[in-house]
C-alpha cells in the first residue's frame, strides 16, 4: 500500500504539470488576443480613412479627436454639420503641460481620478474590470470595453500609459503635475 505522503507528492506534482500547462495556455491565449486587438485597430484605421476619403467634402468631417458616445458604450465620428446628437461630445485633447483635469468629460476625468488616486498610494497599474469595479459599473463585457476604448484613446492622447497590455496608469508627465489634475 503506497503512503500518505507518497500520495500527496503524487498529487502536488499532477497539479503543477497542469499549472503550467494553463500558464502556457493563458500566455497563448494572450498573444492571441494581442494580435486580434491590433488587427482589430487596423481595421478601425482603415474603416476612419475610407470615410474620409468618401466623405462629400473634406471639410465636413470632424477631425480624429472629436468623438460621440455612442448607447452601447462606443464612439463614431461626427460630421461637423450635423445636428447635436443627445449626448456631448467627449473631446480628449492631447495632453501638454498646464493642462487641466477639467479639459476632459467628466468620464475621462473619472479615469484620471482614479489612477491619480491609485499613484499617490503607491499601486500599480489598473485593468478595466478594475476600474469597472471602482466605477460601482456592472462587470459586462459593453462596460469594460467601454471604459477601454476611452482608457486607449487617452493612452493615444497622452494622458496615460499602459505599461502591460490591459493594464493602464497615468503618464509619467500627467503624474509630475501632481495635483493640478
Amino acid at each position: 500500500m503506497p503512503s500518505v505522503v507518497g500520495l500527496l507528492e503524487q498529487r502536488e506534482c499532477a497539479a503543477r504539470r497542469r499549472v503550467d500547462e494553463l500558464r502556457e495556455e493563458a500566455d497563448r491565449i494572450q498573444a492571441e488576443l494581442s494580435v486580434a486587438e491590433r488587427d482589430w485597430n487596423e481595421w478601425v484605421i482603415a474603416c476612419s480613412r475610407v470615410g474620409e476619403v468618401l466623405a462629400p467634402g473634406k471639410g465636413d468631417v470632424a477631425g480624429p479627436d472629436v468623438a460621440v458616445d455612442l448607447p452601447d458604450g462606443g464612439e463614431q465620428p461626427v460630421p461637423a454639420g450635423a445636428s447635436e446628437p443627445a449626448k456631448s461630445k467627449s473631446v480628449v485633447p492631447m495632453w501638454r503641460a498646464g493642462l487641466a483635469r477639467s479639459a476632459l468629460s467628466v468620464d475621462y476625468q473619472r479615469i484620471l481620478r482614479v489612477l491619480a488616486d491609485r499613484h499617490r498610494l503607491g499601486q500599480g497599474p489598473l485593468s478595466c474590470q478594475e476600474m469597472a469595479v471602482c466605477f460601482d459599473l456592472e462587470v459586462v463585457p459593453a462596460k469594460v470595453e467601454a471604459l477601454r476604448s476611452k482608457a486607449k484613446r487617452m493612452v493615444a492622447r497622452g494622458w496615460l500609459v499602459e505599461p502591460v497590455p490591459g493594464r493602464f496608469s497615468l503618464s509619467q508627465a500627467v503624474a509630475g503635475q501632481g495635483e493640478g489634475l
